[in-house]
């Protein structure tokens, strides 16, 4: 390996990205719309660039991409185009998956990304529900955290901006944060400690989470390949900008 491909081992922030990677395993011919951030927009590009060749993703704005694009840059090579109005059609029937970053999530997966606090009175105003009501009961939906804490892992959310399982979810793939995978794996589709990234304990996890997960066997987050390290290290991300979210 070239660049940063000369370091040994996977970073955190690498088996996070490989981890939201995984999030799209098995979608094949659908758009990877990760607006959450640079790690899950960097495991859409890994995915497409490893084993879901068909998986369509975006330079960040209408044109869909050809070729593996780097953090940042434009699609050089572009093999179709998508309006927003086309976007929106496609969410309509439900052929997108994405990923987005709650400020606040629940044991069942409701989701708020409008306020904190009293919807009458809020103590911080945040984006508003945007479109996670329609992203939750039309599409596969994904979280990203980039730091696992009791203010986002909440027993309750102030407001339901995108709905859980206990509220008709179409399909809440998994949530990946800083420190583990969960599902809604659980009884009554409650939320399920999956695996822990390497050198995270269960009790890292349970700590920084505001309600009981369900546990039972947990695995260990896999780590990067080394032909997925060589992508994110010299091709999709030579920057580093994963780093930013996730520090080593």
């Amino acid at each position: 390996m070239s660049g940063r491909g000369d370091v040994i081992g996977a970073t955190r922030a690498e088996v996070c990205a490989a981890a939201c990677a995984d999030l799209f395993r098995g979608n094949g011919e659908i758009v990877a719309a990760a607006v959450a951030g640079f790690v899950p927009m960097l495991g859409s590009r890994l995915a497409r660039a490893t084993f879901e060749p068909d998986l369509l993703t975006t330079d960040g704005g209408p044109a869909l991409s050809a070729a593996p694009v780097p953090l940042g840059a434009a699609a050089a090579e572009v093999e179709g185009w998508l309006p927003f109005r086309d976007h929106l059609l496609l969410v309509l029937n439900g052929r997108r998956h994405v990923v987005m970053g709650p400020s606040q999530i629940d044991p069942y997966g409701n989701t708020n990304i409008s306020c904190i606090g009293p919807w009458e009175r809020p103590s911080r105003q945040l984006l508003g529900v945007r479109g996670a009501p329609g992203n939750t009961r039309l599409n596969t939906t994904s979280y990203w955290v980039p730091k696992h804490s009791t203010r986002v892992f909440t027993e309750r959310v102030d407001m339901v901006s995108g709905v859980g399982y206990d509220r008709g979810a179409f399909e809440i793939r998994a949530v990946v944060t800083n420190l583990a995978v969960l599902d809604f794996a659980g009884p009554d589709r409650r939320m399920r400690l999956r695996s822990v990234h390497p050198g995270v304990s269960v009790e890292d996890v349970t700590a920084a989470t505001g309600f009981p997960l369900v546990i039972g066997e947990v695995a260990v987050t896999r780590e990067p390949s080394g032909e997925e390290l060589r992508l994110m290290r010299d091709v999709l991300d030579p920057g580093g900008l994963r780093d930013r979210e996730v520090p080593a």
